[in-house]
């Protein structure tokens, strides 16, 4: 939208030279104060909300942004921890989880007798263990003990390969990394 400020005058003062020197003079002024409107309207909505505004929310909710996350990654997590309303039950955390991770990403085992659950986080969701440590400190009732670890290959994902294909890797590789088929051992062993 372009506003001119001369456009708010009555037309009998929009004629006169000096008047003409004003406006132009405060038009850049007025444009930044209508900015900064704007931005304050959408900075109170996650999904508009500039930099600034992100940032702003990630106070409020102590969220320390990583250096490298884009605006739209610092969007996303503000709206995640905004979507953590109590009371917390499994449902809602099988949901948060599955979003950090993926729908086969995770395991989750409550042991009511005990107080205990177990998490455990995939291999190909490893990049999230620590939001997912994060998140399950913040939703889980401090009565509950948390154990969380990484999902290793065991053998019902080995049984599938041969010895000669899993002796091209490091019992280290084995269990670490993510082995889908065949194929993936045979292109990283070509």
């Amino acid at each position: 939208m372009d506003r001119q400020l001369i456009e708010y005058l009555p037309p009998v003062l929009r004629n006169y030279r000096e008047i003409q020197a004003i406006m132009n003079c405060e038009q850049c002024e007025i444009e930044q104060a209508w900015q900064g409107a704007d931005n304050a309207l959408k900075d109170g909505f996650v999904s508009d909300a500039t930099a600034n505004g992100i940032s702003r929310w990630e106070k409020m909710l102590r969220i320390t942004p990583k250096a490298t996350e884009s605006l739209d990654n610092r969007r996303f997590t503000v709206q995640t921890r905004l979507a953590e309303k109590a009371p917390y039950t499994m449902t809602v955390l099988h949901r948060q989880l599955k979003q950090l991770c993926g729908e086969e990403g995770y395991e989750v085992a409550l042991q009511a007798s005990t107080y205990t659950l177990s998490v455990l986080v995939a291999l190909s969701a490893k990049i999230n263990y620590d939001d997912v440590a994060q998140l399950l400190k913040r939703i889980v009732p401090a009565n509950i003990v948390i154990t969380l670890g990484l999902k290793y290959n065991q053998h019902a994902t080995l049984h599938q390969f041969t010895h000669a294909q899993l002796s091209t890797k490091t019992h280290y590789e084995i269990r670490n990394e993510v082995l889908n088929s065949w194929q993936a051992i045979q292109q990283i062993t070509t």
